[in-house]
């Protein structure tokens, strides 16, 4: 009994785990429907704005999923979905919405970030200091429910529904989330590895998590290197 308390209780703290993640990545060597990493928000209130930035370093040029939020009415909530070299697809709330154009490599890192504002459903999508033209995209939408994040996978249900071919393989690192549209000069000194504001929902520096199958914590050689 003490010895399955203790495992229970084991379990619990490894689920729980909150890290200052600073000069590390997550790695995710094989392309699995069973290896991801699910972050736990510190946030969970209705949500009308969004903006995520991370760095991302692959050797795929096939679909990928980069980061995918989920609620319980809709697993395609706020979903970065990399469909091939250069061609990304936005999800807010069901739709979708399909950029080209911006400068990413494989065999690199990759530093982007994507903001959406309800109130008017403006979105603008950053890839290594390139943005986007702005879109519209689900005006006056609103994400209701606790958020399922998931790192490495696409959700096709509220916290699974996991596809092998939708799989990330590489590194990650240096992932925020805040609940609001940060402003142009925030992304620019992200981009550049400069200081900014940590995420109010997702930060780096203090990131609640949990790793499911092949997926590591390891030291980042990522070239936009933070040191808080």
């Amino acid at each position: 009994m003490e010895q399955r308390l203790f495992l229970l209780a084991l379990l619990s703290t490894t689920y729980a785990a909150q890290q200052d993640l600073s000069e590390k990545l997550f790695s995710f060597p094989l392309g699995k429907a069973t290896s991801y990493v699910k972050l736990i928000p510190s946030v969970d209130q209705p949500i009308t704005a969004l903006t995520v930035c991370m760095r991302f370093y692959s050797s795929l040029t096939r679909a990928q999923t980069l980061f995918s939020l989920a609620v319980p009415s809709e697993y395609n909530a706020f979903l970065l979905y990399k469909v091939s070299v250069g061609v990304y697809r936005l999800h807010v709330n069901g739709a979708a919405l399909d950029i080209n154009g911006l400068p990413d490599e494989t065999d690199e890192w990759n530093s982007i970030c994507w903001s959406w504002d309800s109130s008017n459903g403006l979105t603008v999508l950053w890839v290594n200091g390139k943005r986007s033209t702005r879109n519209i995209l689900q005006p006056k939408a609103t994400l209701t429910g606790t958020p399922s994040i998931i790192l490495g996978q696409d959700q096709d249900s509220y916290g699974g529904g996991f596809d092998q071919n939708q799989s990330f393989v590489g590194d990650i690192t240096d992932v925020h989330l805040w609940n609001s549209v940060i402003a142009p000069c925030e992304i620019r000194s992200y981009m550049e590895g400069n200081a900014f504001s940590p995420g109010n929902v997702l930060s780096w520096k203090s990131l609640q998590y949990s790793i499911t199958d092949t997926v590591y914590v390891d030291n980042s050689d990522s070239d936009k290197l933070i040191c808080y």
